[in-house]
């Protein structure tokens, strides 16, 4: 009985203390925590969406981290914050952090040819495995101009992966910095030379540079067998699960396990600027190239438009980047089968969000939850593809 009452005044206190607990907007406004809360389950119900983990951070700190629905919608699992998620390509934030920490150590230059770091030429190198080699370019000179900075603009010209194009050989669909084309093949290009250089995996690199230095236990570029007790699922839009992804070579365009709890941790680190230089964070999260594409994917994407030109929309370093009356922001997106996530940070404000979803549906809820939780009406829905879940054309 004691113990009973003991629960009980503790729930009490607990709700007196969260009790107008609020969050703040880019606008200045607030928001109620508990109004937060009941917009992302309303929301989930509106879109059928299985699972939604957000963390919302002020002053650059996290002041609401919290997770909803299933893991395993199959299995009831509940959704926690040490659920092992698929991060997508979250993977790219993370390694365009220690591409920028590379740079600021003066061991890759941004604009220098990757070639001149290899003792051979790139079409001979031969790699086991998914990733498989450059053999295809070795009758096109045009990839000596790559650079680091092209890589982390996605403007080397490549499709985002081979696999993806009909003969599922490595070509140029552009020249060499003339077009933003989102790319995967190029994230990893300069993967394979910051490994060649360092004489370390990608895998041991994210390891010491990133996940052990900031207690990330259940992240890695590989998946670990210490996460099957933990496992979060991709499902469909009905709420059937996909088959697990568990990558056995590490890719910085997108092989990352992670958890909220985790990426929380990054993402504070991030943008906060620590173990950037305050230029490198600044190159690193400012527009190098700017974006005209009426779409980020699809036959839209090599169709340009004057439609985000009002946020004057572009690309960093590994990061989108756009302009609004409460300064520049930077963002990053996470999309695979079963999987949708987003992350954006108004440095000028210090606020920023992070959400993943494990469904189909969960990208449609994006528009409102990021009006609603930070105020941001600016990231280009229709440009990302996030069409919302009432959208009527």
């Amino acid at each position: 009985m004691k113990h009973i009452v003991f629960l009980a005044i503790n729930s009490v206190i607990f709700s007196l203390i969260s009790f107008g607990q609020t969050i703040q907007r880019i606008d200045g406004s607030k928001i109620l925590v508990d109004s937060l809360e009941a917009k992302i389950e309303y929301l989930m119900i509106k879109a059928n969406v299985s699972g939604v983990a957000v963390s919302v951070f002020n002053d650059n700190q996290p002041v609401f981290s919290k997770t909803y629905g299933y893991a395993d919608v199959q299995k009831k699992i509940p959704f926690q914050k040490s659920s092992v998620m698929y991060g997508a390509s979250f993977a790219k934030t993370v390694f365009a952090y220690i591409a920028m920490q590379l740079v600021q150590e003066g061991v890759i230059d941004l604009d220098k040819p990757l070639v001149e770091y290899l003792p051979n030429p790139l079409p001979g190198y031969e790699i086991k495995g998914w990733r498989r080699g450059y053999q295809d370019l070795k009758d096109d000179d045009r990839y000596k101009k790559i650079t680091a900075r092209m890589c982390l603009t996605h403007t080397t010209g490549f499709p985002n992966w081979r696999w993806f194009e009909p003969d599922k050989k490595l070509r140029f669909n552009f020249d060499p910095g003339t077009r933003y084309s989102y790319s995967g093949e190029g994230f990893y290009l300069l993967q394979f030379v910051i490994e060649q250089i360092t004489g370390k995996d990608y895998e041991t690199i994210s390891q010491e540079r990133v996940f052990k230095r900031l207690g990330m236990n259940n992240t890695s570029q590989v998946w670990q067998t210490r996460f099957e007790n933990n496992i979060c699922y991709g499902h469909n839009a009905k709420g059937e699960p996909y088959e697990l992804m568990k990558w056995k070579e590490a890719s910085a365009g997108g092989s990352m396990s992670t958890t909220l709890e985790d990426f929380t941790k990054f993402y504070k680190m991030l943008i906060s600027g620590k173990g950037l230089s305050p230029k490198c964070f600044t190159d690193m999260t400012s527009t190098q190239v700017r974006i005209r594409s009426r779409s980020q994917f699809g036959p839209l994407s090599r169709i340009d438009s004057t439609d985000n030109d009002q946020i004057k929309l572009g690309y960093g370093l590994g990061v989108g980047v756009f302009h609004t009356m409460y300064g520049r922001a930077f963002f990053k997106e996470g999309h695979d089968d079963g999987w949708g996530h987003y992350s954006i940070c108004f440095p000028g404000k210090k606020i920023a969000i992070v959400i993943m979803t494990n469904n189909d549906n969960g990208e449609s809820i994006f528009k409102e939850l990021l009006a609603y939780s930070i105020g941001d009406r600016f990231t280009p829905w229709r440009w990302e593809n996030y069409i919302p879940y009432d959208h009527v054309n």
